[in-house]
Parts: structure tokens; sequence; C-alpha cells
């Protein structure tokens, strides 16, 4: 069977689960899913994880995210982005570009943000897209994220700012567009929204869903490039197989972890993570890890 993770370059209109469910065709396996949603209207970068890969996904959930986009003041919609019926109009011709990159940086670093009504964060066990198709609109708390970069930048039109953002996982794109037209003095929206990168995992080496073959898959290691790694020899492997709780010496293990276990081959056995009394334990074994070692 497939095993292996996919870099898929999504196209507009396609949902990340419209993504999934034609992989699933194509490579023949139901064990297909995504680390990270994109709107149906973003593209870019979307991390598919295929058999094996799919319990890895977590771990590729939360590398930071890398996006580009428009962001058109003066104009504010009811999902945040072009998508959306238009709720607000100001005139916000007299902004300066140091006015506007004034306010990226007070939204850059650390800072709570609510989540927009139309998203897939969950409250009360339904999430709040399926409120908003419902005319309902709840309160909804700050959430804590982190805005690494918030570039910006003119464009020929000068109520159409260029933003470059990289940001935690969990962060809106479309609430940074709309906070960021709210502190200007007005309001705005996002559109053209593009993810190049998650991680070290970047838009040249995504392919759009119809050029995937099997052929295009990463191995289980390579998809957890990101992770410190650990390589240990055939005593230790063996044991890792068992998922074994080990002192973090036998590992040599640097950092906070979760640390990618790799074989003499460099193939993936399994996710470590900190335990206590100075030990590591399994997070992930990889499946027919043990098989490999006997």
């Amino acid at each position: 069977m497939p095993d292996g993770l996919v870099v898929i370059d999504k196209a507009g209109g396609w949902t990340s689960h419209d993504v999934v469910a034609k992989l699933r065709g194509v490579l023949g396996t139901r064990k297909v899913g995504h680390a990270g949603t994109l709107d149906p209207d973003a593209t870019g970068v979307l991390l598919v994880g295929v058999g094996t890969v799919t319990r890895l996904l977590r771990f590729l959930t939360v590398l930071p995210k890398t996006y580009t986009g428009e962001v058109v003041l003066g104009v504010e919609t009811s999902t945040l982005d072009a998508s959306g019926e238009i709720t607000a109009t100001h005139d916000m011709r007299g902004v300066t570009l140091d006015e506007a990159r004034a306010a990226a940086t007070s939204l850059t670093g650390d800072i709570l943000q609510i989540p927009p009504m139309v998203s897939a964060v969950q409250v009360g066990g339904r999430r709040l897209h399926e409120l908003a198709r419902q005319g309902i609109e709840i309160e909804r708390e700050a959430r804590p994220v982190t805005v690494h970069r918030f570039d910006v930048d003119p464009t020929i039109d000068p109520l159409v700012l260029r933003v470059r953002v990289v940001c935690s996982s969990g962060t809106y794109v479309r609430s940074l567009a709309a906070d960021l037209g709210a502190r200007l003095g007005g309001g705005a929206h996002l559109r053209t929204l593009r993810r190049t990168a998650v991680g070290s995992f970047t838009v040249d080496e995504a392919r759009p869903v119809d050029q995937v073959t099997p052929d295009a898959l990463l191995a289980p290691a390579d998809a957890l490039r990101d992770l410190p790694r650990v390589a240990v020899n055939d005593d230790i492997a063996a044991v890792i197989a068992h998922g074994k709780v080990l002192p973090a010496s036998v590992l040599t293990a640097a950092g906070d972890g979760p640390w990618a276990v790799l074989d003499v081959t460099g193939a993936l056995l399994a996710v470590y993570e900190p335990h206590r009394d100075g030990t590591v334990k399994p997070a992930v074994v990889v499946a027919g890890a043990g098989r490999a070692n006997q």
C-alpha cells in the first residue's frame, strides 16, 4: 500500500477535503489525511499524509506557515475575504504605506486573535462555519497565536497592499487583514491568499493534485524532516519497535523534542517525546518497524 507524504499545490475552488478524496481514488487507499486546512479560495501548499504518515500529521500541523496575499483597504466582508458579502465600506484613501507598515508591526509577535465565524474552529461541539451558514454569530474567545513576520508592500492600487505573513499554526491571515484595516481607522479584507510554505515544505516541490502518482510520495522519514533526528543501532531499534520507555541518554536526544528516531538505514522507526524522570516515550511507533528488525 502507498505510504508517505505528498506536497500538494492546492488550486482555488478545492477544499482540503476535496484533495483528500481525490487522492484516495488516485492512490487506491482510504488512509489519506491532510495537515492544516486551506480555505477553498486559497491556493498553495497542503501537506497530505498517506498510509503510515496519517499517524504523523500532528507533527506537521504545528509547523509554521508562510503566506502571501493582498489586503483590500476600505471594504469589510462577512467572511473577511473576497468570497463574502460586503458589510461596510470606509474612505481610506489617506492611508500611507508607513502607517500600514506600522499597523502590521503592531500585529507582529505573540498576539491574541479572535477566529472568524467562517472557520473550522469548534465551539460547543459545532464548527463556527456551520453556525455562520445559519446566520448565527456567537462570541468567540481570543486565542494566542504568533506572527513571526508581517511584511507590507504597495501595489499599483493605493487601496491594495501586498502582504507576506509568517505565522504559527492556527493563525488566520483573514483576521490579520481585518485587524490591519481596523488599526488604520477603517476596515479591510483579504484576497488572493496563497500558502507558499509549511515549515521547510515549499511550493517549489509541490505539485497539482492531478499530477500525483505513487512515485510522488516522500518517505515517512522525509515527512518528518523538520523534527530533530536521532539515529540508533539495531539493538536499540529492536527495543523501540516494542514502544519501550527509554532513558533520554539512550537516544542522545538534544533539545525539547519530539524527535524522529531512525534506524541505521535512515528509515523512520518512531517519534519519541519527553517523559518523566529523565526518560523519553514513544508518541508514535511506525507500523512494521518491529518486523524490519526481526
